[in-house]
């Protein structure tokens, strides 16, 4: 599996956060601030039976059935999105040049560069990526990359109208009959 980048800042910066998300999500864990939610859920469950009449039947089991049920979905909510699980490091970054090599423009790949050193080591350490927001790159990059090929290849316009610009016609008719065309 493969997070696709299309440029240098991105495909750098992609392991760069990855690795400050890991910092970030093992804080959470070793304080245990990551649970605060649950316990929320557990408090509003509470509070809600409480807040209902005697009318409502059993409120224990009601509670209990209401608390286990979000707390399911927490659960799954914390390992799909939050969880680190899919190993990232810069080799299973991958560099795309499909438009640029369509589009026939010579973009160097990361390792032909000076900055070959700063794009395969950083400081040795590898993240990981939670499997939501990996998919959620995949899907992203190629919904971008979708986009950006229905973009035709072609002259760049302004430098297409500074040579219409710098050319003139030598033919003194002719040059004549287009000013009076223009003006």
């Amino acid at each position: 599996m493969t997070l696709q980048t299309t440029d240098y800042l991105e495909y750098y910066l992609t392991l760069v956060a990855w690795l400050v998300n890991n910092g970030v999500w093992n804080i959470l864990v070793a304080s245990g601030l990551f649970a605060l939610p649950l316990a929320g859920i557990f408090i509003q469950e509470w509070l809600r039976a409480r807040t209902e009449g005697a009318d409502e039947g059993n409120k224990g089991v009601l509670s209990s059935m209401r608390i286990e049920n979000r707390i399911w979905m927490a659960i799954v909510v914390i390992l799909f999105g939050c969880v680190p699980y899919i190993d990232v490091d810069l080799s299973t970054i991958k560099f795309d040049t499909t438009r640029s090599t369509q589009c026939q423009v010579s973009v160097p790949l990361p390792s032909e560069t000076g900055w070959e050193k700063s794009f395969t080591t950083l400081n040795n350490q590898s993240a990981k990526v939670p499997v939501w927001w990996f998919f959620m790159h995949a899907i992203s990059k190629a919904v971008t990359n979708a986009a950006v090929a229905a973009i035709p290849c072609g002259t760049d316009l302004r430098q297409m109208r500074m040579e219409i610009d710098s050319t003139r016609i030598d033919d003194p008719v002719l040059a004549q009959q287009v000013a009076g065309a223009c003006t």
